[in-house]
């Protein structure tokens, strides 16, 4: 285990709480702020449905949930973990790897932390950012792109990332427009560019990526059907 402490727990999450995991699943990885300001602990959610698993972040980590018990089955702590609320920015996020690791970004350090699917142990991953060195980058919003092998990133201040596979570097891509108030992203269906939907407190832009993904033109309009599947419309 790297730098992590997996508590077990034999945690009945309540039937309310399972719901609204489900419903986060089924409409979306934004979780309105009444939730947790309420005390329910849910910040994120993403359901790996190979493995019948969900992983939760909350405000002291990350819990697994068997779907199969309805219980929790760890509650995995993310060491020097940073965030700040939303009154300053939109949430960090939780994104789901090719192997079925969940990776968590903070909003306000480009740090991602990476929690192993099989051992469950954290390891911690500071990225080189090849711009924007002299701003509080955090990403807040994460997905993962099997095409690219790369996972795609948004900060709060609209500007769009590629990360490589290693979890080694952050690189800015050039928009044609800005994205303001960036709060989520999602991989769409291709045609003839890769596309990426992105959420905001504003609405929804899609962006059509070059072919070589260090550029993007974005268009402002409500997401596609396959982003509101994605649960970003």
């Amino acid at each position: 285990m790297l730098n992590g402490l997996v508590i077990k727990s034999a945690v009945v999450l309540s039937g309310a709480l399972i719901s609204q995991a489900v419903a986060a699943d089924q409409e979306g990885d934004k979780i309105p702020p009444r939730w947790y300001q309420e005390g329910l602990p849910i910040l994120r959610f993403q359901k790996d449905a190979a493995r019948d698993r969900g992983w939760i972040l909350t405000r002291s980590g990350v819990l697994v949930f068997d779907f199969k018990t309805r219980q929790t089955t760890a509650h995995v702590r993310l060491p020097e973990w940073i965030w700040a609320g939303e009154e300053f920015s939109c949430l960090p996020d939780l994104a789901l790897g090719p192997k079925g690791e969940a990776l968590i970004s903070s909003n306000v350090v480009p740090t991602l932390w990476r929690v192993d699917p099989v051992t469950l142990g954290v390891s911690r991953h500071e990225l080189a950012l090849d711009a924007d060195t002299d701003k509080d980058v955090g990403f807040t919003g994460l997905a993962y792109s099997a095409e690219h092998a790369a996972f795609f990133a948004v900060s709060d201040f609209g500007a769009l990332w590629r990360i490589d596979p290693l979890l080694k570097r952050a690189q800015k891509i050039t928009l044609s427009a800005p994205i303001p108030k960036a709060c989520g992203v999602a991989i769409l269906a291709k045609n003839r560019f890769f596309r990426l939907c992105v959420r905001g407190p504003q609405g929804g832009w899609t962006v059509n990526l070059a072919p070589d993904q260090r550029s993007g033109y974005v268009i402002e309009q409500p997401c596609t059907s396959e982003a509101k599947r994605q649960g970003l419309q």
